[in-house]
């Protein structure tokens, strides 16, 4: 709940509370165990962070020392707009949500759970140097990369409408992360990446996969992608699923234009849980992500996605909106077009990276 950048700024902690008590008040939690969170030590941050940035991120959240840094490096390194305004204790609040990622990341790794979400973490825009996108660490690099360090071969999969940039760029040239992100085209939405040609880099290509989504696009071409994207997901034989889970492709959402129902979140969990029983022996960590219908979306979205890691769909099957949310005949037409060409990119750049 710490982690409250300004009173004013969309990403609120209230929502992460509204979603637990949507889950208790469901009848989930019954069927779960809650575990403490920690602050990540500064070797878990520098897993993706550097040194550096840790150094002046921490001066930033100290009232006392926050001269200490000149103004060329706070715009340096991403802070000083209404999107990363510097805030007091940003620099633990943000560790800890880390370091709630990583007590996931090792819960799955030891056996003691096949599942954990951590519903604060999901902050995909935070680059190994600055901050961005409302993220001043990227917890989902840190536990992805906690997980490598100990020989797993990770899938990210990214269902935020925003672009996973960060996390992309962390694990850009590293063939055993596979980073998948699904999210509205960056030609009409932050962070303006997320195509279909950024398939990594050498020795790593074609472990960064992207399929951008037109504007309006609702359920049933949203959840056409998702399949799409998951025989690269098997391809790839992972051995823990990492996934960011961010809600805000909703209709109600502010910051975006698409416009899915709470329905596609039965689908995510339950193929989410079947890929990590199919393919990682159970291993999922489920991470939270953006959404900023805070009370309206986020605490529906989140308990239906819990619902499915502890198999209890029933308990939640009122938190669905009772249609869908499909635009005009002729948005339709080009969602479906605007699909059908980004899958055609994508198979076309992935033949011409992998030389097949």
């Amino acid at each position: 709940m710490a982690y409250k950048l300004s009173e004013d700024h969309p990403l609120q902690p209230i929502r992460v509370k509204l979603a637990v008590e949507q889950m208790r008040a469901s009848g989930l939690l019954e069927y779960a165990s809650v575990l403490a969170p920690k602050t990540a030590s500064r070797q878990e941050l520098e897993l993706v962070h550097d040194s550096s940035y840790i150094d002046l991120v921490a001066a930033l959240s100290d009232p006392a020392r926050r001269p200490e840094a000149g103004p060329w490096q706070v715009e340096a390194a991403g802070f000083g707009s209404s999107d990363n305004p510097v805030a007091d204790g940003m620099h633990e609040a943000a560790a800890t949500v880390v370091g709630a990622s990583v007590v996931a990341a090792e819960t799955v790794h030891s056996g003691d759970a096949l599942h954990v979400f951590s519903p604060a973490g999901g902050l995909h825009h935070a680059q190994a140097r600055w901050a961005s996108g409302f993220c001043v660490y990227n917890d989902v690099a840190v536990a992805a990369a906690w997980l490598r360090e100990r020989g797993h071969r990770v899938a990210c999969v990214d269902v935020d409408v925003h672009h996973g940039d960060g996390t992309q760029a962390i694990f850009y040239a590293d063939p055993e992360v596979l980073t998948v992100s699904l999210h509205e085209s960056g030609r009409y939405l932050f962070p303006g990446t997320g195509f279909p040609d950024e398939l990594g880099k050498a020795p790593a290509r074609g472990t960064s996969v992207n399929l951008p989504l037109e504007p309006y696009c609702w359920d049933e071409p949203w959840l056409a992608a998702f399949e799409a994207l998951i025989p690269l997901i098997r391809d790839f034989q992972p051995t823990v699923l990492v996934t960011q889970d961010g809600c805000d492709s909703h209709l109600l959402d502010p910051l975006a234009h698409l416009q899915t129902s709470t329905a596609i979140w039965p689908r995510i969990g339950n193929r989410f849980h079947t890929l990590a029983h199919e393919l990682c022996q159970g291993r999922w960590v489920a991470l939270g992500g953006g959404g900023y219908a805070l009370r309206e979306v986020v605490p529906r979205a989140w308990t239906l996605l819990f619902a499915e890691m502890v198999q209890r769909p029933e308990l939640a099957a009122e938190l669905i909106d009772p249609e869908p949310f499909p635009p005009s005949p002729e948005e339709q037409e080009r969602v479906w077009r605007g699909l059908d060409l980004g899958l055609q990119k994508l198979s076309a750049e992935l033949d011409r990276k992998l030389g097949r």
